[in-house]
């Protein structure tokens, strides 16, 4: 039976993989710019957060930082140049 850090590192590994490829493209980007922002959310408090609270001190700022800019792209959306942008264009 596999760890539990060895099943978590693989479900991140598709998530960025699969994730990152689609947002990458601009394709399905809020629903995969919200499920990013989870991940890495998640990465923060499992990998960081047990080294102390605050990003700076537990060499955890990057993970904060592209949390949060997930976040601004699942309520922004991708922008005119994604294929959500072609996909969703009036005629």
């Amino acid at each position: 039976m596999p760890r539990t850090i060895e099943t978590l590192a693989g479900i991140a590994g598709v998530l960025e993989t699969v994730g990152g490829s689609l947002f990458l493209l601009g394709l399905f980007t809020r629903p995969v710019a919200f499920i990013l922002s989870g991940e890495m959310a998640v990465a923060y408090f499992y990998g960081h957060a047990p080294q102390g609270f605050w990003p700076v001190l537990n060499q955890g700022a990057l993970a904060v930082v592209y949390c949060f800019l997930f976040l601004y792209f699942s309520a922004a959306g991708a922008g005119p140049w994604s294929i959500d942008a072609l996909r969703y264009r009036k005629p």
